[in-house]
């Protein structure tokens, strides 16, 4: 028997599989970890089998002898070994780069007796089960006719804000459980965890795993054998759920869509939403996408009839309706002598919703207490010595770099002048949390953004303190915004709407109305009216006055406008390359390299750069980018190895890192 093995090694130059012996007796098979002698000095290394076969072409006085397999390590998968080699075709990415990502447990971890099951917190006595009203039962039907002929079918279920979205996930699954399959549940961030698995543990209690970046080896390795063995059915997580290792997988849900953080950015920087469909094609079962607004990639495959639409128009529970929506020009108030932070309207609502015993959510997407530290001589702001970025000034008197960690105590004089008028500039949401505090001192005040949420368990300890009203305002950047249903939310205020319009990002605009019409949809989700201020210095940007309708329709039309006339995703494909190194000089004459020849070679191919990007230092390494466009994804993949061959040519010695983003 041979076995072919992809070696642990990140050189691209040798990724390829090697073949090997296996010895009589080792009783190695498919996606095995293995320990192999490896070049000509025989040093062993690890590998992964990826293909097993009784004979060989060549002499086997060649062929080396696998060495044994790796003591406790986890065997990968024959679906996860041939999603990891879609991976490495479609990400530009080595074999073995994709095959560690779709293994996110490694290594078996020793039981510890005093480890608490995780899903303890999660438990509630009562179901929460609803009726379906008639376009939430079309829904299950069209998914549920798929699954039972055993096809790889999409769906894209476009639901406003409150629709039911969940409940048709959870029907779907009982019927997939119900079968003796399995089923994936993901979700954008770690935040949403607490209200679904709450939701879903409830109703397949003891079948249900997580997974997490905040959860500790020994757990991930748990939730990571009870779906190998069978003991759950139902795995919910983040994007790396999504190579949970189910054998009998009968259902993929992929909840927000549309949201970024299901976007890898480490290597291989993979799409989660193609991946789940890769691996639900693979399963031979339905997969099903849901979002009150969907990625214009996702909608035009829908309108296209590559994905099959599925709509809910009305909100769920019976007697609850879109909240009431007003656009404040902050422009305005400044002129009436208002220089708060809040409008006169929204702090009427927020008295009133306070004296009625009603709870409020307030998003700004800026954490810290002040952007920047600036002196008023020199004009230079404070900044990090290894990025080029400010340091964001905090309450408790640090300055942190939001890209590396770098903090230091804030100083007394000015580092780049001496001078001591350094004053603080900028606003964000533990600024803000202080000055709801002032404004409404009987209050009970809680505050969610990255800061607040380092330590394990903070996002559940501040959602059900939340839920459990034992606070009466929730302040928070764009975590608070995704999904999360609390009934007593009257009022919502977007303290600074129109921040992500600054982004420097052709999806800017999507992004914005994304955000701000998820915002809305958390006031008034039950029979209480709910209301929604929406502050902005651009109230006639359509991103705010369609969010304002949540007009998804008339957004989508509007901005693929703009998206025809630049030639941008979803029109056509994006490549984008982002070249980084430690050695400045190396990184523009590899990046000018690559570009001269390139406009040379594809004419036809529309080519920016190479420019700096945005930050264009973190961790002291520099990073240059070059966008490719073109209508062919073909010619995309190939112009991305064209690039990589392009470098390697004129940088031998590897000191320059190519990363590839596809759109």
């Amino acid at each position: 028997m041979f076995a072919e093995i992809i070696v642990d090694i990140t050189n691209e130059a040798l990724d390829r599989a090697f073949t090997y012996h296996v010895p009589d007796g080792l009783g190695v098979k498919l996606g095995d970890r293995v320990e192999v002698p490896f070049g000509i000095s025989g040093r062993t290394k690890t590998g992964y089998v990826i293909g097993l076969r009784e004979s060989v072409s060549f002499p086997m006085e060649k062929i080396k002898d696998i060495s044994g397999k790796v003591e406790n390590a986890i065997s990968v998968q024959g679906d996860l070994i041939r999603l990891a080699a879609f991976m490495s075709r479609e990400y530009g990415t080595t074999m073995n780069q994709c095959l560690r990502t779709v293994l996110p447990v490694k290594r078996t971890v020793r039981k510890n007796s005093r480890r608490i099951d995780p899903l303890l917190s999660y438990r509630q006595d009562t179901d929460e089960k609803h009726a379906l009203n008639d376009e939430q039962e079309a829904a299950v039907q069209a998914v549920s006719v798929a699954f039972q002929a055993g096809k790889s079918v999409p769906f894209l279920l476009f639901g406003i804000t409150g629709s039911g979205k969940t409940e048709v996930y959870l029907h779907i699954m009982e019927e997939v459980v119900a079968a003796g399959k399995q089923a994936i549940l993901l979700i954008p961030e770690i935040s949403l965890t607490y209200q679904t698995v709450r939701r879903v543990y409830t109703r397949f209690q003891g079948k249900v795993a997580i997974m997490n970046s905040r959860m500790t080896a020994g757990e991930r390795y748990e939730a990571f054998e009870k779906c190998r063995k069978g003991e759950v059915s139902v795995m919910v997580g983040p994007r790396s759920a999504v190579f949970a290792p189910f054998e009998r997988l009968g259902l993929i849900i992929m909840d927000e869509e549309h949201e970024r953080a299901y976007k890898s950015e480490t290597a291989p920087r993979y799409e989660t939403r193609d991946v789940a469909f890769i691996r639900a094609h693979l399963a031979k079962c339905p997969i099903l996408y849901g979002s009150a607004t969907p990625s214009l990639t996702m909608y035009q495959s829908a309108l296209k009839g590559r994905i099959k639409l599925l709509r809910l128009s009305k909100r769920a529970k019976e007697g609850a309706a879109l909240p009431e929506t007003e656009i404040i020009d902050l422009r305005d108030e400044l002129r009436k002598g208002n220089r708060s932070v809040f409008s006169d309207r929204l702090k009427q609502l927020m008295t009133e919703a306070l004296s009625e015993k009603r709870q409020i959510m307030l998003f700004l997407n800026r954490r810290g207490y002040s952007n920047f530290l600036s002196c008023r001589s020199c004009g230079e702001s404070v900044r990090c010595p290894h990025c080029d970025v400010s340091l964001t000034l905090h309450q408790d008197g640090m300055l942190r770099c939001h890209y590396c960690g770098y903090e230091e105590p804030v100083m007394k004089v000015c580092p780049h002048c001496g001078s001591k008028y350094l004053a603080p500039f900028g606003f964000g949401t533990e600024k803000l949390e202080r000055y709801v505090k002032g404004l409404f001192p009987d209050a009970r005040v809680l505050r969610m953004d990255a800061d607040t949420t380092r330590d394990k368990g903070a996002y559940e300890k501040i959602l059900r303190a939340f839920a459990g009203r034992e606070a009466d305002i929730l302040i928070g950047t764009q975590m608070i915004v995704k999904g999360h249903d609390f009934p007593d939310v009257t009022v919502v205020g977007l303290v600074l709407a129109d921040l992500s319009l600054q982004s420097p990002d052709f999806a800017a605009s999507e992004r914005t109305f994304q955000l701000i019409t998820q915002a809305a949809g958390r006031a008034g989700r039950d029979r209480i009216k709910g209301h929604v201020v929406i502050q902005t210095y651009q109230p006639e940007h359509y991103a705010i006055t369609l969010s304002m309708k949540q007009d998804y329709i008339s957004f989508y039309e509007k901005e693929m406008t703009y998206r025809r006339l630049l030639r941008y995703p979803p029109v056509e494909k994006l490549l984008t390359v982002q070249f980084q190194s430690m050695d400045e000089d190396t990184l523009s004459q590899v990046t000018e390299y690559v570009a001269e020849h390139l406009r040379g070679e594809a004419p036809d191919v529309s080519i920016i750069g190479p420019v700096q990007a945005s930050v264009y230092r973190v961790k002291d390494v520099y990073r240059k980018i070059i966008y490719v466009k073109h209508d062919s994804h073909d010619i995309i993949i190939q112009l991305r190895e064209r690039m990589s061959a392009l470098s390697r040519e004129i940088d031998p010695r590897g000191l320059v890192l190519l990363n590839f983003d596809i759109q």
